[in-house]
């Protein structure tokens, strides 16, 4: 089955002589037809550089991007099956909601009445009826996300590209438009690819996720895999939280080289068969859970404790315990 998205030793760099740098390096993907595909990863990774390159608002400087089969690699935007939701919304003040989201079937000539219709459609589509007459200051911010998702889709796109959209959102309204998001996506089954440097965002939404690092892919699978089974240091520490032990310490507690041990795989217990003891240096309360930071002289472990859980003071003694399950071994630190 040919690829929704298909990227081939694509790289990516600015600037001359010493100046360069490499945003994009040697990076192979492949996004199937309908899938909810993330690119996770922290500020200047490469996964915005990626976007806009599959959008074509950057050339790659080699390789190949392929979208349903076809060699787009030097076509312009408007050229490409594809439309984007940028995190700013780039909505027109000047333009009602209705006038917004026609905005690009009128750029096409579609006749007045038709466009709007479709407009109207998209608006009740993402939840939004009613609201075609007012302007974008007149809304909120997660309706606004919603028009500018409406005037992306209008077009029937074979791929929206998403550049952390929900960025600018409070928390509340941010986990509200992830769950309409993903439901929207599997409603129309178009191939979404969604930027986002959240961690949350990314366990909570996607198919399968690809983790940015310095213009490489390290590690792509589902969200499961990432977080349960991570490629590298760089994975283990970024999705979610880890203890990451190498050396001397990884032998001692894991009896690997270097591994990962999740904070949440770590449970208090009694001095008997206890993995490890320690005093407790730190204490976080987090509402769900607590989280413990206990030094064990030559090493400090974190270790959450399900919320409702007496917590231990800081300066007690704790034994820990995990089983040999909750050890993920990592390659070289």
């Amino acid at each position: 089955m040919t690829a929704a998205v298909s990227l081939d030793r694509v790289c990516c760099t600015f600037g001359t002589g010493a100046q360069t740098v490499r945003a994009v390096d040697g990076v192979d993907l492949d996004i199937a037809a309908g899938e909810f595909f993330t690119l996770l990863g922290p500020s200047g990774s490469g996964k915005t550089t990626v976007l806009r390159m599959i959008g074509g608002f950057t050339l790659p400087t080699s390789g190949h991007i392929r979208i349903g089969g076809q060699d787009v690699s030097q076509q312009p935007p408007y050229a490409r099956p594809v439309n984007t939701v940028f995190q700013d919304y780039a909505l027109f003040p000047h333009m009602d909601i209705r006038d917004n989201v026609a905005y690009p079937l009128m750029v096409r000539k579609v006749p007045r009445a038709e466009r709007l219709a479709k407009a109207d459609e998209l608006l009740a589509l993402v939840q939004l009826p009613g609201v075609g007459s007012r302007r974008p200051a007149q809304l909120s911010g997660g309706q606004r996300q919603r028009v500018a998702l409406a005037r992306a889709l209008i077009n029937q796109p074979q791929l929206l590209l998403l550049d952390e959209p929900l960025g600018a959102l409070d928390l509340k309204l941010r986990e509200q438009m992830q769950s309409e998001l993903k439901a929207l996506q599997r409603r129309l089954g178009i191939t979404f690819l969604f930027i986002t440097h959240d961690q949350h965002e990314a366990l909570s939404m996607s198919d399968r996720i690809g983790v940015f690092n310095r213009g490489r892919l390290e590690q792509v699978g589902t969200p499961q895999q990432v977080y349960d089974t991570p490629a590298t240091r760089f994975v283990a520490q970024f999705v979610g939280a880890a203890n990451v032990l190498e050396g001397a310490v990884a032998q001692r507690l894991a009896g690997q080289a270097a591994a990962m041990l999740r904070p949440e795989r770590i449970r208090l217990g009694a001095a008997v068969d206890a993995r490890a003891t320690g005093t407790v240096a730190e204490v976080q309360y987090f509402g769900s859970f607590t989280r413990l930071r206990v030094d064990l002289g030559d090493t400090p472990l974190q270790a959450d404790l399900p919320g409702g859980m007496p917590a231990p003071a800081a300066g007690q003694a704790v034994h820990l315990h995990w089983d040999d399950s909750a050890v993920h071994p990592l390659g070289a630190v």
